[in-house]
């Protein structure tokens, strides 16, 4: 997301005048004198995941977030799929992502030879270029993040762009199955310059917190690199992870829950209210309503959009029987993803 610094910035760039710092501080650098708290709530479940999910404006001016959860995929009743999309600069791409995404990955001609992560991969680039073709998305200037999971054949594929963030809780152990792609980052830098950007105040151009996205046009417009080689990128990680029967649940998240907690006080947070038996998406919205700031005098965090998905797997079993799992003592936490930004206050007993 971009995110208010008191100063803005004009830019040619490509021949392009750039618009996206006038954007940013319209749409991102104001608040709401009061937050908008009204969750849209939902949940589903079969024999394999009980699902809850939940998305909050919180204090923005507009809603940009779209999130997506699927019990079977179309042409593949074996699958789940999930995505969280948060958008910046308007809500356009990421509601188009989140309408689309999962069928440009399905009918992939890797998904019918086996190759998922594959398919996730190409899906991610083919959507991109799709809507840098159709006559009403090609001159958007907004962009999204786009998160998804995808289960199948007992596996979980998590394909990235951007710093929304998905964490398992595997025996109450976090595992990292994505990782946030910042501007700052030496290999994301390293791209960025070799397409003809720079990276000023952390931020891609002086402008844009990711250095990954869908959509963000002005920044793909380099003929002398591929899809994967320019400034901003829909090229996404995946991570692929076997499940087995300490798996608990997945959670996905846009950065308005991650820039406020910490990955294990999350997963502390929602493992603790599985053990009471509280609803996936009861636990989607009192994480937000956790998450959200009292005001805005905070820097920005808890101010943000917040969308949750919560998937709980039931191993053929039942959600009380995942409760008893849950109510057991973390084995030791792991994770590969750290963020320094936790609120102290929260409680998550």
């Amino acid at each position: 997301m971009w995110y208010h610094t008191g100063h803005y910035k004009k830019y040619i760039w490509c021949g392009w005048f750039s618009w996206y710092t006038v954007l940013y501080k319209y749409e991102m650098g104001h608040t709401l004198s009061e937050p908008v708290t009204v969750k849209n709530t939902s949940s589903c479940e079969n024999h394999y995941v009980k699902v809850g999910s939940s998305c909050m404006q919180g204090w923005r001016i507009n809603m940009e977030d779209a999130h997506t959860h699927l019990l079977t995929l179309p042409s593949d009743k074996d699958s789940c799929y999930f995505g969280v999309f948060d958008g910046h600069g308007g809500a356009k791409v990421a509601q188009y992502a989140g309408n689309n995404l999962h069928k440009r990955i399905v009918n992939n001609e890797y998904y019918s030879r086996g190759n998922i992560a594959e398919a996730l991969r190409q899906g991610f680039l083919h959507l991109d270029t799709e809507m840098q073709k159709d006559e009403a998305m090609k001159d958007e200037l907004a962009g999204t993040t786009a998160l998804v999971v995808l289960l199948k054949n007992n596996k979980i594929f998590c394909g990235n762009v951007g710093d929304s963030r998905a964490v398992a809780s595997v025996a109450g152990r976090v595992e990292a199955l994505s990782f946030d792609h910042k501007p700052s980052n030496d290999n994301e830098t390293r791209r960025i310059v070799a397409a003809g950007g720079w990276v000023e105040l952390n931020r891609v151009n002086g402008n844009l917190a990711l250095s990954r996205a869908l959509g963000d046009f002005v920044f793909k417009k380099n003929d002398k690199k591929k899809p994967e080689e320019q400034i901003v990128t829909a090229f996404p990680d995946v991570v692929e992870k076997e499940i087995n029967p300490d798996y608990e649940f997945v959670i996905l998240a846009c950065d308005g829950i991650w820039d406020v907690l910490e990955n294990e006080d999350v997963v502390k947070f929602i493992r603790a209210r599985i053990a009471q038996k509280m609803q996936p998406e009861t636990i989607c919205e009192e994480l937000m309503t956790a998450c959200l700031a009292p005001d805005c005098n905070m820097g920005g965090l808890g101010c943000d959009n917040m969308t949750v998905v919560l998937v709980c797997f039931l191993h053929g079993g039942t959600y009380d029987d995942l409760a008893k799992k849950c109510s057991r003592q973390a084995s030791h936490t792991i994770s590969a993803l750290h963020n320094d930004n936790s609120l102290n206050s929260l409680d998550l007993k």
